[in-house]
């Protein structure tokens, strides 16, 4: 009888705990969204952003499918469809939003003032509106910056040094990549270090992808010496594109991120834009862990480097210095 009554209570004690597991909810597994003004593959610069912050998200203990959901939003490249893109994702109402660059991170603010918003890769966020100050954010948005003071000076100077002569650089540049302001502010800044450096400028505007072929021809109507392509994430995602034409041209370039020597271009000098998105990786992780995103302070870069193609360089002889490898100290070379 004892044996009976004590296989009764257990049975009715298992049971009774089963059930009580059975009606505890399952833990919610968080739901991100990836804005991005790119391509979903390479060569696109950005999707290997993408990619840097994942692999980062993974050390950081996250692996999609198990403890996090992740959906993927694409522009190919037209910012313009990047505000209805926004408006159904935030529809979706993912946990947070990690949008790349700027141009992505304005249409999601406009959407959403709750959705914590995570964005790689900045212009200048208190110009655009989508801080109110580096250090208290104040708002659904936080993340990283690239921009860093004399960015432009250096890249001028460094074009000067290896052309020899140089007298007339073209720069390609989106005037829509970020606000009016922001423009404004970086165009200052070259016109003033070209007047420093005894420079003219070209400026050859391209409001999209189908304008790049016919930037180049302008350029070579006015008999440019060399070439910057200013930040922009439409740009960014046209590396491949103008490394070609810039070859064809024989127009020794200069980019605003390594990937631009990567496909070919002659040097870049700015920050490593993967790196900036595993630095990124770590707002991600804060906020669902529970940060306020408003009291996240913008990290600023502190560290810029000079990547140059020795390849490309030994192509452009006669037209670029002789003395290229010995002028430029870089921090990385790519054969």
């Amino acid at each position: 009888m004892q044996r009976r009554y004590l296989i009764t209570l257990f049975g009715s004690a298992a049971v009774a705990w089963a059930l009580a597991a059975y009606a505890q909810p399952a833990t919610k597994m968080p739901r991100i969204a990836f804005l991005s003004p790119g391509r979903s593959e390479l060569p696109d610069p950005i999707f290997n952003m993408l990619n840097a912050l994942l692999q980062r998200l993974h050390d950081l203990g996250y692996t999609e499918g198990q403890n996090l959901a992740i959906e993927r939003y694409y522009a190919d490249g037209r910012s313009d469809r990047l505000s209805g893109l926004a408006a159904d994702l935030v529809r979706r109402k993912p946990d947070l939003i990690v949008a790349f660059s700027t141009t992505a991170a304005l249409p999601a603010k406009h959407t959403t003032g709750t959705i914590p918003i995570v964005v790689v890769g900045m212009a200048d966020p208190v110009a655009d509106g989508l801080i109110a100050s580096l250090a208290r954010p104040g708002g659904n948005v936080t993340g990283t910056t690239f921009l860093g003071p004399e960015v432009s000076a250096k890249r001028l100077q460094l074009l000067r040094e290896v052309v020899p002569g140089l007298s007339r650089v073209a720069v390609l540049w989106h005037p829509n990549a970020y606000s009016e302001r922001t423009m404004a502010g970086l165009l200052h800044e070259m016109e003033g270090a070209a007047r420093t450096l005894g420079l003219q400028l070209q400026l050859v505007p391209a409001f999209g992808p189908e304008d790049v072929v016919g930037a180049f021809a302008a350029m070579a109507r006015e008999h440019a010496g060399a070439l910057i392509v200013m930040p922009s994430p439409m740009l960014f995602g046209e590396y491949n594109r103008i490394v070609r034409l810039a070859a064809n041209g024989r127009l020794p370039a200069m980019g605003a991120a390594r990937e631009f020597v990567n496909l070919g271009g002659l040097m870049s000098y700015g920050v490593n834009q993967v790196d900036l998105a595993r630095q990124t990786a770590a707002y991600v992780d804060k906020i669902l862990k529970g940060a306020n995103p408003a009291e996240l302070p913008v990290e600023q870069p502190i560290k810029f480097e000079l990547v140059i193609n020795l390849k490309t360089a030994r192509e452009l002889r006669g037209t670029i210095s002789g003395e290229f490898e010995s002028l430029l100290v870089a921090d990385d070379v790519i054969e």
